[in-house]
């Protein structure tokens, strides 16, 4: 084998490395002329489907176009996505600036199955708005009734504050203001001004104070019915970032909501009672 010196070997590789060079060099080259062309940006593909937030949007604007007697609105909510997170209970109590102890959508947190395979189950529970409420008829001025779009209501200035109506609901849904405050209001825990912001239930602004409604008296869900006859959506329902929840107008055969309570895998809570819940849960 023929025997190369220390000299030749680094002759040798000062003319590789300018091969490199050279052709490192005209790649650099080419590479920039590659840069400099215009490349043309990807075509943006439009959606083609509405999402469903858009579609129930649509469904409360025809829907209340039509007579008040003409609607019925209903609620749904998927269990299958709800992940128990109470964004909606935060929204629910800030939109109606409701005390505590005062929580008109409560979530029921419920375990299945045995160790080691056990999972959870989270249930939104609010006012049913029943087509047969049996808390309607137990008050003695008629502070709570039926509206003719089905929604269960409560006349503030009627309520008498008997509690009779919150004996009677088999959901627990109607709660009474006992005109708690978060601060207590005594010595250095004055009521603090968020505590005094109106709410807008029923479209009327009450001022929250002591001994003047809805102090006294009960309290309950009732869709936001102040949001949706203004052409909005729920709070509870435009906050849930799982789109846990839907609503619409049932009598209204294109909506969202009567093509999911047609289906097979919907329940009603204690529907066995006769009271024909508006509230219904996809399994």
């Amino acid at each position: 084998m023929e025997k190369i010196t220390r000299r030749e070997l680094l002759k040798k590789g000062s003319v590789v490395g300018v091969g490199l060079t050279t052709s490192f060099s005209l790649g650099k080259k080419g590479f920039a002329q590659e840069v400099g062309k215009k490349t043309p940006l990807p075509k943006i593909v439009e959606r083609s489907r509405e999402s469903n937030l858009e579609r129930m949007e649509k469904d409360l604007q025809r829907a209340l176009q039509k007579p008040l007697q003409e609607r019925h609105w209903v609620y749904v909510i998927d269990v299958k996505k709800c992940v128990g997170c109470a964004a909606c209970i935060a929204a629910c109590q800030t939109e109606n600036r409701t005390p505590p102890g005062v929580v008109y959508r409560p979530v029921i947190h419920e375990e299945l199955g045995k160790y080691p395979n056990v999972t959870r189950r989270h249930i939104p529970r609010l006012c049913n708005q029943c087509d047969n409420p049996p808390c309607t008829p137990v008050c003695p001025v008629d502070a709570t009734y039926k509206r003719a779009d089905g929604i269960v209501v409560m006349d503030y200035d009627r309520c008498i504050g008997c509690r009779y109506c919150v004996s009677a609901c088999p959901y627990n849904s109607r709660l009474f203001d006992f005109g708690e405050f978060y601060a207590k209001g005594k010595g250095f825990f004055p009521m603090m001004p968020y505590e005094n912001v109106p709410t807008y239930e029923y479209k009327v602004n009450w001022n929250r104070q002591r001994g003047k409604s809805p102090v006294g008296n009960v309290r309950k869900c009732h869709f936001c019915l102040h949001r949706i006859e203004r052409g909005l959506l729920p709070q509870c329902l435009v906050t849930c970032l799982g789109g846990v929840n839907y609503f619409g107008d049932s009598n209204d055969i294109r909506s969202l909501v009567s093509e999911l309570i047609s289906k097979s895998n919907v329940m009603r809570l204690k529907e066995e009672l006769g009271t024909d819940p508006q509230v219904y849960y996809l399994l």
